[in-house]
């Protein structure tokens, strides 16, 4: 009878592990790490599994209500200065190079625009700060969409400006995620709601495990204010942003504000997430008014997740690091590349290339910091140089290639930025901004330690195992 029932348990063992292969043949990263946790956690694993990993299989149910509205882009288009070929562009670097222009062409749902101010932030105090004062002049509309909102000091003042707005007959629109914060009180939403801001969860999360969306997390940190002022990159709403975690301590972090055509590319991604949130289409054109910016910035806004066909943000970072000259400097808090994008940095670096990765030292994940450290080791045999970053915690997800482009936005340079989130990121082609993220990454560099290959390969076998796991699950992190 023993016999009997252990034959029965390997035979639904074996049927898992067979329909994990089968469903994951695809992605062999993503199939050993669900055999890894299969193994550890029999028939719990394969129910996560069901219920964490297979709505990849329902993107197109999520695209079906997230397509781009004809209307709205046909009122963008209209409204904007677009680039049409590179040598439209100011800026000779990406005139020079039209493989990678007709590449993030391509890879990106929206053009390069080219009426644009860009301002960049390296800190949560200067970011709120603009941003509350936007808010304040706000007459139409305030839109802001993040991975997290805090029940706490920085929460209160942008819950407090945003029902101020609210009762002064401003449209205010607040999206959050369900997984981000999902410390947020229901006291803190009620209020809101109360004071006539209107509030909308990405995905909740009991909703979200019933059909099986726990994957998909909105991490998109978008503001947009009257169609004219727009937010993104990197920092969410808490206290933390400006420095006050108790063990983390100062938090650097990069943000942006824009004005001009971006804006309406910022304010397209957020009605569409709004859209996938309440079934609500908004299609008023007072969501797109007459600029009257006339910088010369160039941005292009590069929108990814599961609403999206392709991965946009991972395909644009390796076309841009394929067709570096020169440099490669990346700012990430967790470095977990797919195997292209390591092999990129790997043959930048080989062939002379100067690649640069940023970390913390300090993390705020310990399971998601020892698998980014586990690339450091074949990063260094590279010739790839790597710093860690001891001020405080460094959040900022940035990247430069030559003096070509700069991005900034939401994306971690991971795999669950790459291929689950829902993610934005903002490519700058200008010289000063550019030139501001060079400065802040140097400025960083002050207060980083770079890592030695000599010593960093003797470091303790114990860190080198913790490694390993980590790196084993990390297509789920």
């Amino acid at each position: 009878m023993v016999m009997f029932w252990i034959v029965i348990s390997l035979c639904v063992f074996i049927f898992q592990a067979g329909t994990i292969l089968l469903l994951e043949y695809r992605r062999p990263a993503n199939a050993t790490a669900w055999l890894l946790i299969l193994f550890l956690f029999p028939l719990v694993g394969f129910i996560l599994y069901y219920f964490l990993a297979t709505e990849y299989k329902r993107r197109r149910k999520v695209r079906k209500h997230a397509a781009l509205d004809q209307r709205r882009r046909a009122l963008l288009l209209r409204q904007s200065t677009i680039m049409t070929n590179p040598e439209d562009s100011s800026y000779s670097n990406i005139a020079s190079n039209k493989r990678l222009y007709r590449s993030l062409m391509k890879s990106g749902e929206l053009p390069i625009s080219m009426k644009n101010h860009v301002e960049v932030y390296n800190n949560g105090e200067d970011t709120y700060r603009a941003m509350l004062t936007a808010i304040k002049n706000a007459t139409q509309h305030i839109h802001m969409s993040t991975y997290i909102v805090r029940d706490d000091e920085t929460g209160k003042l942008f819950s407090k400006a945003l029902i101020e707005k609210a009762q002064q007959g401003v449209i205010v629109r607040l999206l959050y995620d369900g997984i981000g914060s999902i410390k947020l009180s229901d006291s803190f939403i009620r209020d809101l709601r109360a004071g006539g801001v209107l509030c909308a969860c990405f995905f909740p999360i009991r909703p979200s495990f019933r059909k099986k969306r726990m994957n998909y997390r909105n991490h998109r940190k978008i503001a947009v204010i009257d169609g004219k002022f727009g937010y993104v990159g990197g920092i969410n709403i808490g206290d933390e942003y400006i420095g006050k975690h108790p063990r983390l301590g100062f938090w650097r972090d990069t943000h942006l504000q824009l004005e001009g055509d971006s804006v309406y590319q910022l304010q397209e991604v957020f009605l569409k997430d709004w859209e996938i949130a309440t079934k609500e289409k908004l299609v008023d054109p007072q969501y797109f008014p007459i600029h009257d910016c006339d910088s010369k910035d160039e941005v292009q806004i590069v929108s990814a997740g599961p609403d999206r066909r392709g991965d946009a943000i991972h395909e644009t970072f390796y076309s841009m690091m394929s067709a570096a000259q020169n440099r490669i400097w990346i700012t990430t808090p967790y470095f977990i590349p797919s195997p292209s994008i390591a092999m990129a940095l790997h043959d930048a670096a080989r062939s002379g290339l100067d690649v640069r990765i940023m970390m913390p030292y300090i993390p705020d994940t310990w399971l998601v910091h020892h698998a980014s450290m586990s690339y450091a080791e074949e990063m260094l045999r590279s010739g790839v140089r790597v710093w860690q970053y001891h001020k405080g915690f460094i959040h900022a997800k940035t990247l430069l290639i030559d003096s070509m482009i700069g991005v900034v936005g939401s994306a971690n340079m991971d795999l669950r930025s790459f291929f689950s989130n829902f993610e934005i990121n903002a490519h700058l082609f200008s010289a000063h901004p550019i030139e501001r993220i060079e400065y802040d990454f140097l400025q960083d560099m002050e207060a980083s330690v770079e890592l030695d290959y000599t010593t960093f390969r003797g470091r303790p076998r114990r860190r080198k195992v913790k490694e390993a796991l980590a790196r084993l699950l990390s297509p789920l992190l």
